[in-house]
């Protein structure tokens, strides 16, 4: 489906200037509800097990889950979503939180890349995603740190081209993070992997990222 899923967490978000089009939905998951509230903006659906609000959500749109069950709001929020038939999601207020949320929500990156769609968390200056089997090309005009992990035990054929440390056809693992405090040089860059997951994540600011979304080119291998 053409646009874009949104996903308003709880976490820390900087300045939500969310104007979504015709074509795009707004999911609040559990606690972003008070987030958007806050910031006088409506999310589409609300979902969660709101053990952390004092009461369920006054939406005309809400699916409630057991506060004791396998998946994070998040996650549920993300099934959402990809249900819909949206293939780009765009996570805002899942980072800079808790720790072990962030990190649970990286991993919902990496679910997200194996339904074949891609994930995006925005927040605290960062914008992280999860590239399988594919490559990402980031314009010239893209400055400041990046940082590429392995997302699993073994990423393969892993090339980094237009940055100030270059790799050719790599083996990145998960137990030697290589690829951290790279930086954008000016000129067009690359990141692939050919085959394996890759954990990409670089500076961002929320204002600019739909405009870098416009910009930015992955395809798949």
């Amino acid at each position: 489906m053409e646009g874009i899923c949104y996903i308003v967490g709880a976490g820390p978000i900087e300045d939500l200037l969310l104007e979504p089009s015709e074509k795009d939905f707004v999911i609040a998951a559990d606690a972003g509800y008070l987030q958007m509230a806050r910031l006088s903006a409506v999310p589409d659906l609300v979902v969660g097990d709101f053990d952390s609000m004092t009461q369920r959500p006054n939406h005309p749109n809400v699916i409630v889950y057991p506060k004791e069950k396998d998946a994070t709001d998040m996650l549920l929020a993300i099934d959402e979503g990809l249900r819909r038939g949206y293939q780009k999601l765009v996570i805002l207020g899942g980072l800079g939180g808790r720790l072990d949320h962030s990190l649970a929500n990286i991993q919902a990156l990496s679910y997200i890349a194996q339904k074949n769609a891609r994930g995006y968390l925005l927040g605290d200056g960062t914008a992280v995603t999860v590239i399988k089997d594919g490559c990402m090309t980031f314009d010239g005009e893209k400055k400041g740190v990046i940082s590429v992990f392995c997302c699993g035990e073994t990423a393969k054929g892993v090339t980094l081209k237009g940055l100030k440390y270059p790799l050719n056809d790599a083996v990145v693992t998960g137990s030697f993070p290589i690829g951290v405090s790279n930086e954008f040089t000016g000129f067009q860059s690359e990141v692939t992997v050919s085959n394996g997951s890759l954990i990409v994540m670089w500076e961002e600011k929320a204002a600019d990222f739909i405009d870098f979304l416009k910009e930015t080119c992955y395809s798949s291998l």
